[in-house]
């Protein structure tokens, strides 16, 4: 995976959970088969209130609608992003809409996991608060060896923590690729 990042950002609070990252009327979907496996991506935030994202009711959806895709390459998430049940769905559902890679204050641990197990997202941790600092559809660019994310509509930069350990994981493309690339596992 690329170790710079840059696109829209799609800005979001605190507490926000897989229920709402993926309902649950969606997980009938089977992520193994490509011609369902992309409705993940249609339906990703479907669960999210607007307000959550600083948005009016009824105001700019993840995913347009009727549409496989977003045009935000970029999450920031406030604290304990990605809270609730284990569902690995919930960061298969964010990369399926092509975002690449979610900045937040810290995650639930689980849904950190899933990300770096899974090898979908990048879960980028910021050193400070930034979804007071950042607006949806704000130009970033996110370096992951930097440790660093500009805000380039502001000029503004601002710390991450190192990934360490799970950036090759994720590159490899999870943990069972990760294993067999590394010989622990027969390919």
């Amino acid at each position: 995976m690329s170790t710079i990042i840059t696109g829209k950002a799609f800005v979001m609070g605190d507490d926000i959970d897989t229920d709402q990252i993926i309902p649950a009327e969606y997980l009938s979907f089977n992520p193994s088969d490509p011609a369902e496996r992309k409705y993940f991506g249609m339906y990703a935030m479907a669960g999210v209130p607007p307000k959550t994202c600083g948005l009016p009711s009824g105001g700019m959806r993840f995913v347009p609608e009727g549409q496989f895709k977003t045009d935000y390459k970029i999450v920031i998430g406030g604290r304990n992003f990605g809270c609730g049940s284990s569902r690995e769905h919930a960061p298969l559902a964010i990369a399926e809409a092509g975002a690449t890679v979610v900045v937040a204050e810290f995650y639930a641990r689980i849904f950190f996991r899933n990300c770096v197990n899974g090898g979908y997202l990048l879960p980028c941790e910021s050193v400070g608060r930034l979804v007071e600092e950042i607006r949806t559809d704000d130009i970033c660019e996110v370096d992951i060896d930097g440790g660093k994310l500009i805000n380039k509509t502001t000029g503004k930069t601002y710390r991450l923590k190192p990934l360490g350990d799970a950036k090759p994981i994720i590159d490899a493309g999870g943990v069972f690729e990760y294993a067999k690339q590394a010989g622990m596992l027969k390919a």
